[in-house]
């Protein structure tokens, strides 16, 4: 079992700037719970997303001599990637690729063909840096624009991906419009036709679905689980303000009623959950 924890996703969204030294603070304690995977933070324009302009900055001031976890670091150009594959405590690279061309547009400034070329040529330098690179297919579940959307897209852009090399897609619900029934149908297609790659959730819920869908998505076997503390950030786009990230606590409550193991630490993931509070001026 995999849960990735996703901080850069909660603080991505907020508008008053959180000092650099609060985040290396918050993500040290996430640190030492035993995640997987810390989404930490992004190489992209500052200008796009302010809050992380300081990202290089803060992972100078991470603790990684005692934690297990891998950093991944979120990209939406060659340029980032560059800047990220310079790092070497950095293991993953995230790029977020829509299969919704109006989404796309907007999130990466390029259309879905110019993506797929960036795609390309992100996973030459990862393969050249010894990097791992991880698509997230946005808009998997649907989207809010009209372009056309089914099942049957995702299948075919996974294998697009699939073909270039890449082991880690995370299906990403973008604007909370999942459902335990296209979770099941897409995890249930996907995972047995394409089982040399890791197929993930990055699941958006409001406070009264988290439980359904990471039941679908276990049930259908995934075994990678993207999820952020409280809920934080998420869905800026959702037509629910209610939307949000899916919570890791929800996440852990729903594997401990079934004995599933995580391997977290309880104590320290508690600590964490406290310093929540007072990282994000919510």
């Amino acid at each position: 079992m995999k849960i990735i924890e996703c901080p850069r996703d909660a603080m991505q969204g907020v508008h008053e700037f959180i000092p650099t030294e609060k985040k290396a603070a918050y993500i040290n304690s996430i640190l030492k719970v035993g995640f997987d995977t810390v989404d930490f933070g992004s190489f992209v324009s500052p200008k796009a997303i302010p809050q992380l302009r300081d990202t290089a900055q803060v992972l100078e001031q991470l603790e990684l001599e005692n934690s297990s976890s891998k950093l991944l670091a979120i990209i939406a150009n060659v340029r980032g990637a560059q800047d990220a594959v310079e790092f070497e405590e950095i293991t993953y690279l995230g790029f977020p690729f829509s299969i919704s061309e109006t989404f796309q547009q907007r999130n990466t400034n390029s259309s879905m063909g110019e993506s797929l070329y960036r795609i390309e040529e992100i996973q030459d330098l990862c393969t050249r840096n010894k990097k791992k690179l991880i698509v997230y297919l946005s808009m998997a579940f649907g989207n809010p624009y009209g372009d056309k959307w089914n099942s049957d897209i995702v299948i075919t852009w996974t294998k697009k991906l699939a073909q270039m090399g890449i082991k880690t897609i995370a299906l990403s619900d973008t604007i909370g419009v999942s459902n335990p029934e296209n979770i099941s149908y897409l995890f249930s297609k996907l995972i047995p036709e394409f089982p040399g790659i890791e197929i993930g959730a990055h699941l958006h819920t409001t406070p009264d679905t988290w439980e359904e869908k990471i039941h679908a998505a276990y049930t259908s076997g995934c075994r990678r689980f993207d999820s952020a503390i409280k809920g934080y950030g998420g869905c800026p786009m959702a037509a629910d303000q209610l939307t949000g990230n899916m919570p890791t606590e929800k996440l852990i409550s729903y594997f401990k009623k079934n004995n599933i193991a995580t391997g977290l630490n309880d104590t320290a993931f508690a600590e964490a959950m406290l310093l929540a509070g007072s990282t994000f001026p919510i």
